[in-house]
This record gives C-alpha cells, structure tokens and sequence, in this order.
C-alpha cells in the first residue's frame, strides 16, 4: 500500500479531492451543467447532486447507531446487488428528484461544498475502529467506508470530466487511494500508464486498445466494471 493509502491518507485524499471537485463545480455555466454524462440519464448536475447524497452518507452513517461488527470490507462493498435494475432506477430517480429542488448550478455547487465540509468535519477524531451502517445494510469500519467515498469522488470525476470535455482533475492523494483500491499498479507498470490513465481504464472510463487487451489477459489481470 502507498504511503497516501494508510490511516491518515484516506481523508487526506477525502478533503483533497472533495475540495478540487468544488473548484470544478464553481467554474462550470448553468449549460455546462445540462451537459449529458457517461452515466444516463444524468447530466452534470444530476451527477453533481448523486455524488453529493453520497457523501452525505457519511455524517447520516455516523449519527446513527453503530453496528455490532464490519461484515465487509471496500473491496467487497461494490457487488453486483447494489447494481440491480432496481438499484440502478433508485439512485436514477433520487438524482433527478433531489436536483429538480436546487435553482441553479451555484446552490448544487453550494450542497456539495457544505456536504463535503460536514462530512470531513464528521470523521475528523473518530476513532480507528468506528463503524458505520451502510446505505444497503452492511457493517464497515468508517476507514474502509471512507475509501469508497473517494472511488465515487474520483471515478465519477472522470465522468464529469468526459461530459465537459476536459482532462481528469483527479488529485495525487484520491489518485494513490483508488489505484490501490483498483490494483492498477502491475497494469500501469506494464504498459507504462499515469496514474490518471491507469484509472480511466482500469474503471472503464477509457477504451483498452487492442494491444492493451491482450497484454492484459496474457497478464490475466481483470478488473470489476461499476458505475
């Protein structure tokens, strides 16, 4: 593990990231924010506000009761299940609902830098074995909770990133923090990625050209696809 990934990395990466994807948000056009993104139906604003309710879920986690054990760990927390036609039109229905209640682009700009510095807030002293219920009913140490709070920041980063036509803003710190959690580093040394490409690709964000693919399988190395 990276020493960006440890104990303190984790929100270090957290605040990093959180705090560039404000700046983005900040600069875009109320257009900009109607742009459609790699994940439809949304566009910028709707994946604004889907990743805003998903840090939200970290103070909301933290006032409730915490749970008797840690059934899973981040790896696991991405599994088919929470991927379900059923799932997937929730979290479609519950964006668009929650965006129609802002008026324009600066109040959702406004939504997520208060929700961010709430959450950052809400984790700072906690202690290393806080455990937290997630939104599917899981039990998780916050610590690993958190790491899948950066995979939303970063990996739906690179989606608004796409939709606006610009390069990834994806800090260094989130960058260590989501490589690690992708093992993409075998991959990215092999094939001689950045940490930024390796990410796209690893998280299906950029297409693997043929030669890619096939150095890949000779290496057998697959990697999950989630939105």
């Amino acid at each position: 593990m990276s020493d960006t990934t440890g104990e303190d990395g984790v929100p270090q990466a957290f605040r990093a990231e959180s705090s560039r994807l404000c700046e983005v948000l900040g600069e875009l056009t109320e257009a900009q924010f109607a742009l459609a993104t790699p994940c439809p139906p949304w566009n910028v604003a709707e994946l604004a506000v889907h990743i805003t309710s998903a840090v939200a879920r970290v103070p909301a986690g933290l006032a409730a009761p915490a749970p008797p054990r840690a059934d899973i760990a981040a790896a696991d927390y991405y599994r088919s299940a929470i991927f379900d036609d059923a799932a997937n039109a929730e979290r479609v229905r519950m964006a668009q609902r929650d965006t129609a209640a802002y008026p324009n682009a600066a109040a959702i700009t406004a939504a997520f830098d208060d929700t961010w510095r709430r959450t950052d807030t809400a984790i700072s002293g906690q202690p290393a074995d806080r455990l937290i219920t997630t939104r599917w009913g899981d039990g998780m140490l916050l610590s690993e909770f958190m790491i899948t709070r950066v995979v939303e920041l970063v990996l739906h980063g690179l989606d608004m990133a796409i939709a606006l036509g610009e390069s990834a803003w994806t800090t260094h710190e989130a960058a260590a923090v989501v490589g690690d959690f992708l093992q993409i580093e075998p991959a990215a040394t092999h094939l001689g990625w950045g940490r930024r490409t390796a990410l796209a690709k690893a998280s299906g964000r950029a297409a693997l050209s043929t030669r890619e693919s096939a150095e890949l399988a000779r290496l057998n190395i697959t990697w999950r696809r989630f939105g």
